[in-house]
């Protein structure tokens, strides 16, 4: 279908199975279509009524009938649902040794930067053959991060994270489009996706950017940290006024209202922009909001840099 100029290329891991899915759905969506429109057809011609006095014969129902109708439709209904649940599962489960990139979307754009600094604009670099996680949100409106190629879509949220992921089968140059109407401009919010060799994007990702050298994500999240003053409240120790940071990813947290939650990518933000939402058991609601006035691009970089502190070790 794809030499056709019907479908996209196939060009990632999942492409193939969402496409096998696809078409099920169609044939039995077909199948079922003929089938229905025949038996009218014959029902029309069979059982017409011939003469003003005809009478038709009382009909008396099948039990057998009624439950091959029903048993056959359900069958099939939760096969389909088996098979898309399973691939739904596979494309929000991305594997852990996966290369992490940062997105935010905006009126009208794609903001995408790696971990190793490299900034990027509509337009994104990835190596083939390598699992690509997107850690992705919005300054503003939903947008909709769409690789048709890939055959993925994943909604971009402002306030919250999402994440999606997907690997390059074969080397090019694929559309990136958002396929949720944000705006007057919506339509123009296109971009491209590079997929090359490793070496080659080893290559690009060591080459300068402009502006200078690019400051890894990780170091960009420190020197923020360092900059807002973080460290004076976040410091180990008795005389801690805020919660232990290091080791603190992955981890359950309690809150005051006896409730917990892991520490993830969106707990993490939301610590930050509104830290009096839930309240670490033990600690006063001493941090102020930081909404308005970090970009998400440099919260991004803070959740980045939190992610990488190991364990305190005692002292």
């Amino acid at each position: 279908m794809s030499g056709w100029g019907l479908l996209p290329v196939q060009a990632s891991t999942i492409a193939g199975e969402v496409d096998a899915l696809y078409f099920f759905l169609i044939g039995v969506s077909l199948f079922f279509s003929l089938l229905i429109a025949g038996l009218i057809l014959r029902f029309m011609v069979v059982y017409r009524r011939r003469a003003v006095t005809d009478v038709p014969a009382l009909v008396h129902g099948s039990l057998l009938l009624e439950g091959v109708w029903t048993v056959i439709p359900f069958v099939i209904v939760m096969f389909v649902f088996g098979w898309g649940a399973k691939i739904f599962a596979a494309l929000h489960d991305p594997p852990t040794d996966a290369l992490e990139i940062h997105a935010v979307g905006k009126q009208w754009m794609w903001k995408l930067q790696h971990l190793e600094g490299k900034r990027e604009i509509n337009e994104l670099h990835i190596p083939v053959g390598r699992p690509v996680k997107l850690t992705m949100t919005s300054e503003d409106v939903i947008h909709s991060f769409y690789v048709p190629a890939f055959r993925t879509k994943q909604d971009v949220i402002p306030g919250r994270y999402t994440t999606t992921w997907f690997e390059a089968t074969r080397p090019g140059v694929y559309h990136l489009f958002c396929a949720e109407y944000c705006g007057t401009l919506h339509a123009g919010m296109i971009g491209r996706v590079v997929a090359m060799e490793p070496a080659e994007f080893q290559m690009w990702l060591a080459g300068d950017a402009p502006g200078g050298a690019a400051i890894p994500i990780v170091e960009a999240g420190a020197a923020l940290f360092e900059a807002q003053g973080c460290a004076s409240c976040h410091q180990p120790g008795i005389h801690a006024r805020a919660p232990e940071l290091g080791g603190l990813f992955g981890r359950e947290v309690q809150f005051t209202d006896g409730s917990t939650a892991v520490a993830d990518e969106t707990y993490l933000r939301e610590s930050i922009v509104d830290a009096g939402k839930r309240v670490v058991a033990g600690f006063e609601p001493l941090m102020p909001t930081y909404q308005g006035l970090l970009s998400e691009e440099q919260i991004l970089q803070l959740v980045a840099y939190l992610k990488s502190l190991p364990p305190e070790k005692p002292s």
